[in-house]
């Protein structure tokens, strides 16, 4: 006969060989699961560092524009010191205002030329009327001037007009148009130009 204590280990033993085994399986699983969530945070963790990297990649690309588009960036980098992202900035903020105030200049000048070429379209008007008129008169062949004649009267009665003109004014283009109609009316009527046409030819003495 088998000693009982031998039979009884070895019963004990086959009645803990099935849970020791589900015991590894369990820790296996476990194991697992914290290979999958490590995993997971890893290629979280990538992700976050590659799109921070772009996000970074992106911004220095966008200095690096702005350091070749600025003139005053380009002279600093020339130099061999390279400015900071605040210089830059700031360069650019300079330097955006100074475009805006040629912008603003060169409005004005463009303002100030469209008044100039109004108002020499209706001196050559107001001339070729006057050169007209006086074509009409009866006789004038026996008065005929010179070129430098005709050209001493017409200059006189352009600064007759342009002394007039310059109280037009040029702030925005809906004011300017309205001023032009007022002063078309009260300077360039028939009866303003014929007296301003006898004062200036009374003044080169050339009255008939």
């Amino acid at each position: 006969m088998y000693p009982r204590c031998g039979s009884s280990g070895s019963i004990q033993n086959i009645h803990q060989t099935p849970s020791s085994s589900n015991h590894n399986s369990e820790d296996e699983d476990d194991s697992g699961d914290n290979k999958a969530a490590l995993s997971f945070k890893e290629r979280r963790r990538e992700a976050h560092t590659q799109a921070e990297q772009k996000r970074r990649d992106a911004i220095k690309k966008g200095y690096d524009s702005l350091q070749d588009l600025v003139p005053t960036c380009q002279q600093t980098e020339n130099t061999g010191y390279k400015p900071s992202k605040a210089a830059v900035l700031q360069k650019s903020i300079d330097y955006i205002q100074y475009l805006l105030q040629q912008r603003r200049r060169q409005e004005e000048e463009r303002n100030s030329l469209r008044k100039d070429v109004v108002a020499l379209r209706i001196m050559q008007a107001n001339y070729e009327q006057i050169v007209k008129a006086q074509h009409a008169v009866p006789g004038h062949n026996e008065q005929r001037l010179t070129d430098q004649d005709k050209f001493a009267v017409f200059q006189a009665i352009m600064d007759k007009l342009f002394e007039s003109f310059e109280s037009v004014p040029t702030n925005n283009f809906a004011e300017f148009s309205a001023a032009v109609f007022n002063w078309l009316e009260e300077y360039c009527k028939p009866q303003s130009l014929r007296t301003m046409v006898h004062s200036v030819l009374r003044e080169q003495n050339y009255t008939g």
